[in-house]
């Protein structure tokens, strides 16, 4: 079952810097989320089929078609900062 380093270890893998007691948070969130989904996970669903949409109108899949699209400057607009024809981001990697 999920514990306290099982917790620390995600958090430290998701670089997040998390106190004691939002440890003992997460723990205990995230075990009652673990709990649930093992109660889903005993319901007999032999005979059900799958499906992603309760009703086939609510389809939204489509054939893909080229279309015309707008002029990149268009677009280049909405950003804060444009740097050779793409939007400019801080850097994240420091390696």
């Amino acid at each position: 079952m999920l514990d306290k380093e099982h917790v620390k270890r995600v958090a430290g893998l998701a670089r997040l810097s998390i106190t004691e007691e939002e440890t003992s948070m997460f723990t205990e969130q995230l075990g009652s989320i673990i709990h649930y989904i093992d109660q889903l996970n005993t319901v007999d669903t032999n005979n059900v089929e799958p499906t992603a949409f309760l009703s086939p109108e609510h389809d939204p899949l489509r054939d893909d078609k080229v279309q015309p699209s707008l002029p990149q400057e268009d677009l280049l607009k909405n950003g804060p900062s444009v740097k050779k024809g793409c939007f400019a981001v801080p850097k994240i990697m420091t390696h």
